[in-house]
């Protein structure tokens, strides 16, 4: 519902900091440039366009306690809540995706990654060029890293997985880096030997489920066997593996991804059912992307992203209701948003901070050695364009990767305070963009934001969370909170 909001003329006392704002339920929402928030009703918004803030009256008081009064303001303390949020400018790259394979047994409807047949041995990566890969990646300047093995289906090429493994443990006693490594697959690979040796390398595993056990083997067809059963059994084992390492299980779990398509819009609830009796208790309702075989499926796959909002509303009012009730289930797409709405943090997930997380935050590594701005830009080079391909292990240096004119176009293109329409936006502050989906959807890595399949996802995730905590619920927020 849009509401009526007549301003006046600027106000000349200059009491308030700039500020942004959007109607939400019956109310207006306000946010400031270091996040801070409030709710005012389109009479108060009037009121104070005019210049007609009264002192000691409590819009006053509401204003003053959520830091939009220049008076009273803690500058050292804002200035500091500010640079904790952009920490993660201050070092490179610490997630590094390193596709060993194209090949999958798997013909996913919706495939982002532009998988190859089993056959196809030649588009798995060599030892050599995984060895060349650590030693690159290595050279970045983040004291954290984690190595996170894509494909294709990895375990197509577990040996290289393994090598990969061991050499860059080896190489790190002279970096004395935090490393880690997490694994994407489809489990149906998965044996109890590798199962054994990912455990002992503590190793973080994840995987997809689409849904119910007929959805998911609908869009996730595994030849002559059952994607799901797979799954489910796999990640009910890898679980209890984890346990019996004594790996802490808040830790160390099964992370399971969904890709929201068409077929997926009628099963809100089962498909939350379907993650918490797999002992999954975070989702991440992801639309569907416009990369890979997706753009060849759109017309099977693809719906009006409204159609996805009333689909998420419906999805997190139940986990709402169930967590009522005591079963701990959260969505990631909210958890990201209300870590920045609610705390001084950022939890630097890389397609939805400011600037993103392309080049600087993320590099991924293809099986031939090619080197990309971020793995949906490796997507795009699988699909024919080779625009977001920035060097080749072996031959650039960390210097050429982090200075290439690729990497600073997209940092300029994904800086909010620069990209219009995300200037002015009220959730400037807990959002992001991402050049590459810009690109892909648009033709452009800056985009046109209104009409941004991604931007809508976002708004409205966005004004759905506000929608509640402007409800006041104290069961709700105290979820969100925790």
């Amino acid at each position: 519902m849009t509401l009526p909001i007549q301003l006046g003329p600027r106000p000349e006392t200059g009491r308030l900091i700039p500020f942004r704002f959007r109607p939400v339920g019956q109310q207006v929402l306000l946010t400031s440039h270091f996040g801070d928030w409030v709710f005012v009703s389109p009479e108060e918004l009037a009121r104070i366009s005019r210049g007609e803030l009264e002192s000691g009256s409590p819009l006053e008081e509401r204003l003053a306690k959520a830091n939009f009064l220049r008076e009273g303001l803690d500058r050292n303390t804002l200035t500091e809540r500010l640079r904790t949020k952009k920490r993660f400018l201050n070092y490179g790259p610490n997630l590094h995706v390193v596709v060993v394979t194209l090949r999958c047994n798997e013909t996913c409807v919706y495939c982002h990654a532009s998988r190859a047949t089993m056959d196809r041995v030649d588009t798995d990566m060599t030892p050599e060029v995984a060895e060349r890969t650590v030693d690159l990646i290595l050279q970045t300047t983040s004291p954290r890293v984690t190595i996170e093995f894509q494909g294709g289906e990895p375990l197509a090429n577990f040996p290289v997985v393994k090598h990969l493994i061991e050499y860059a443990l080896e190489k790190n006693r002279a970096y004395g880096k935090e490393l880690e490594f997490t694994l994407v697959s489809n489990l149906s690979l998965m044996t109890d030997d590798v199962l054994e040796y990912l455990a002992s390398r503590r190793v973080q595993i994840c995987t997809s489920v689409d849904g119910p056990e007929k959805l998911h083997n609908k869009q996730r067809v595994l030849p002559s066997d059952n994607a799901y059963q797979k799954a489910a059994g796999w990640i009910r084992r890898i679980n209890d593996r984890y346990i019996e390492s004594g790996l802490d299980p808040v830790l160390y779990h099964v992370e399971a991804l969904l890709t929201t398509t068409r077929a997926a819009l009628d099963y809100p609830k089962q498909i939350v059912d379907t993650y918490v009796d797999l002992g999954c208790h975070a989702l991440f309702l992801r639309p569907v992307d416009p990369f890979g075989f997706a753009s060849a499926t759109a017309s099977t796959v693809e719906y009006e992203r409204r159609r996805y909002l009333d689909f998420y509303r419906t999805a997190v009012d139940y986990m709402l209701e169930l967590n009522r009730e005591g079963v701990q289930v959260l969505e990631r797409f909210a958890s990201i948003f209300l870590t920045k709405i609610l705390t001084s943090d950022d939890p630097n997930f890389l397609d939805i901070r400011s600037p993103c997380g392309a080049g600087i935050g993320q590099v991924a590594y293809n099986y031939d050695g090619k080197v990309f701005t971020c793995d949906e830009g490796r997507m795009v080079h699988q699909m024919g364009d080779s625009a977001f391909l920035i060097g080749e292990v072996g031959t650039s240096s960390y210097r050429d990767l982090m200075t290439h004119d690729t990497v600073r176009s997209l940092l300029v293109a994904s800086n909010l305070d620069a990209q219009p329409d995300c200037v002015n936006c009220v959730y400037n502050p807990y959002c992001g963009v991402c050049p590459v989906h810009n690109y892909a959807s648009q033709g452009s890595i800056h985009g046109r934001m209104r009409e941004s399949h991604l931007c809508a996802v976002h708004k409205g995730i966005q004004d759905y969370l506000f929608e509640k905590l402007q409800s006041g619920d104290e069961h709700v927020l105290s979820t969100f909170r925790r």
